[in-house]
């Protein structure tokens, strides 16, 4: 491999590890069946039957508001 092609795929190794290492956490919402109207709080939707009720929040309770709220 040529050192010019090694130093590239360096610097682009070191530059997603530091990407990653910025990148906070997922935020959290509150999700309503629409089926029976039961909420839950998560991160990713719990599947076709539910839709966004409130959010984003910091915690798994979805009781303290993402910043910028």
């Amino acid at each position: 491999m040529r050192s010019g092609t090694k130093a590239l795929l360096t610097g682009c190794v070191l530059a997603l590890a530091a990407s990653a290492v910025l990148a906070g956490p997922a935020a959290y919402f509150r999700w309503k069946s629409k089926f029976n109207n039961y909420t839950i709080c998560a991160q990713t939707t719990p599947g076709d039957g539910w839709e966004i009720l409130s959010g984003p929040f910091k915690d798994a309770h979805c009781s303290k508001p993402a910043s910028g709220q």
